[in-house]
């Protein structure tokens, strides 16, 4: 056993053992002298000056041309919108897998609350027939009544939000008001005398 064990290893370790081989020239061989890079044929440096020549365009190049030139503002306008929409598109698809996954895991008594605040809406609308006004408050309206029964801390901070945008709004409406009534019934020229100043 221990014979071929010994016979399988001994060539084994001989291929991996390097070695190095020093070549040297014969004796007997003429000195042959060397040729300089430059005096190859593959080498050779071409005679005159090159010159870049541009080829004439041809009538569909120019059409292109005139074409892209043409279209260029109205891609430039595209590039912008969708740099700008993007983020909000990115922020809506968000939004729907968050509410997606909501709806996949929702809590207890989720569905029956929505489904009242749902028909509270219906309910909304079927009252407000006739008036355009009407369709636009009370089915809101009763939406939310419903939501704030189910949710009254969410409601709460909803009504606070909004009355302070609305008390916001209202300012502004009066500040707006306020400068349009100075700048056309208080000129100098627009104030009427009256029968006491005489």
């Amino acid at each position: 056993m221990f014979k071929v064990i010994q016979r399988s290893v001994g060539p084994a370790s001989l291929s991996l053992l390097t070695f190095k081989v020093y070549a040297s020239p014969k004796k007997d061989s003429p000195h042959k002298a060397s040729v300089k890079v430059n005096e190859l044929s593959l080498y050779s440096i071409p005679e005159g000056q090159s010159k870049y020549v541009e080829e004439p365009r041809t009538q569909l190049e120019e059409s292109i041309s005139h074409l892209r030139h043409y279209c260029e503002p109205y891609t430039n306008w595209c590039q912008e919108m969708y740099s700008q929409t993007k983020p909000k598109m990115q922020n809506l698809v968000q939004w729907g897998l968050d509410s997606y996954e909501y709806l996949q895991n929702a809590p207890p008594g989720f569905f029956p609350r929505l489904g009242v605040i749902g028909f509270a809406g219906i309910i909304g609308l079927l009252l407000a027939r006739g008036s355009k006004i009407k369709k636009l408050v009370y089915p809101p309206g009763f939406m939310g009544l419903a939501a704030s029964l189910y949710y009254p801390q969410q409601a709460i901070v909803f009504v606070q939000v909004s009355g302070e945008k609305l008390y916001d709004w209202g300012l502004r409406g009066y500040i707006v008001i306020e400068d349009l009534w100075k700048e056309n019934f208080q000129k100098p020229g627009n104030v009427k005398s009256s029968p006491g100043n005489k």
